[in-house]
């Protein structure tokens, strides 16, 4: 009768994750996205079914290239599941024979790239390391709470640890649904990749500062800057999406975090606000590459031409963004890609196009197996002043 059960139950998985991969085949929604909205639908499916299904389509994602490798002719997304439940991709990774792009189940022209800046040992480590679920980390609001309150609160619960970097950050060993927290709902804390974090204290902000976060998003590298400037002084976030900058104002407004103000691409308050803001965050849109374990469908739909438009778009938002920079006001370029096209080689061109110098070194990470996501950034300052 447990046998029975079992197989009823692994049949009732397989099922689902077939239709998934049918919804997959159809849509171009990101993957996360798409994935919860077929549990959505699906309401008879429980939690552990949730996670078994989730994690599978995650793995089959990440190692599609190495999957095909295996797979005979035609490759169906059905041949590709029966395949990844019936093997072992370790011991498959292992064969010497099989190209270093397939190994690492990445695009090989997307592999090129990341070996044209890291070299192939190198590249190689970070593409394996993007085929793995990132750690999950969370940041207490020094607002409201202290990270070490927090991890008093959790340690008896949760398997958690501080942050090796981040000061106010928390690594849970194992992802629960933070959403339904008590401390979440009275925005004790925020989830953000610990890289993140550290990339939000780039951001000189203090007492009385004007700071404008031009790509806002969200709001997530404000709500992890704003309590160092006291509630005094202005943080005006920006966005091209109205949707963001709701879900942002939530958030912020749960933090409570209010010396903030909201600015649509046609508000008036914008043009205001040139030449006289202290620092300028610009988080720009990027090719995800340092945040791919997180977003793996995104590496099959790489390509030279994208990222040539990447490149285009974030030179045209960083003169956009450098209006509003007041002489010997610092600016904040950031991304989550770990290519140097859009990192150093970006800080080269606005270095010899507008009149900047660099204040102190890069940041640059790469994502490691059980370590933070692939971030950089860069502080550079308007010259004609002290700085």
């Amino acid at each position: 009768m447990i046998a029975a059960k079992n197989f009823m139950r692994l049949a009732f998985r397989d099922f689902h994750l077939h239709q998934l991969f049918e919804n997959i085949e159809k849509s171009t929604l990101p993957l996360d996205v798409l994935i919860s909205q077929y549990f959505r639908s699906h309401k008879a499916i429980g939690s552990k079914d949730k996670r078994y299904i989730s994690d599978a389509a995650y793995a089959i994602i990440r190692w599609k290239g190495l999957i095909d490798y295996f797979c005979s002719s035609p490759i169906t997304w059905g041949g590709r599941i029966s395949w990844y439940l019936k093997n072992d991709l370790e011991k498959h990774r292992s064969d010497p024979s099989i190209p270093s792009h397939v190994k690492a189940s990445f695009p090989k022209i997307f592999f090129q790239t990341i070996e044209g800046t890291y070299g192939k040992e190198q590249s190689t480590d970070i593409c394996l390391a993007s085929n793995y679920p990132a750690p999950t980390t969370v940041r207490a609001n020094p607002l409201k709470t202290s990270r070490e309150t927090l991890l008093h609160s959790w340690e008896k619960q949760y398997q958690v640890r501080p942050c090796e970097f981040a000061s106010h950050g928390i690594c849970f060993e194992k992802k629960i649904n933070f959403f339904e927290l008590q401390e979440f709902k009275e925005g004790l804390f925020e989830v953000q990749d610990e890289a993140s974090q550290l990339i939000a204290d780039l951001v000189n902000a203090g007492p009385h500062k004007k700071i404008l976060d031009y790509c806002a998003g969200s709001g997530g590298k404000t709500l992890a800057f704003a309590s160092r400037m006291q509630g005094k002084g202005q943080v005006y976030l920006h966005d091209l999406r109205e949707k963001a900058l709701l879900e942002a104002k939530k958030r912020l407004q749960r933090a409570s975090v209010q010396n903030v103000q909201f600015c649509l691409k046609d508000d008036q308050k914008l043009s205001r606000l040139q030449g006289h803001m202290d620092i300028v965050l610009l988080d720009v849109p990027c090719s995800g590459s340092g945040t791919l374990r997180r977003n793996p469908d995104l590496k099959w739909k790489f390509s030279l031409e994208n990222l040539k438009n990447l490149v285009s778009l974030q030179r045209q938002i960083f003169s956009e963004a450098f209006q509003f920079l007041r002489p010997g006001g610092e600016i904040v370029y950031s991304t989550c890609s770990i290519l140097k096209e859009e990192n150093e080689e970006q800080i080269k061109y606005f270095l010899e196009t507008y009149p900047l110098e660099v204040k102190g070194a890069f940041f640059q990470t790469v994502p490691k197996i059980g370590q933070m996501d692939g971030f950089f950034g860069a502080v550079l300052c308007k010259k004609e002043s002290l700085c």
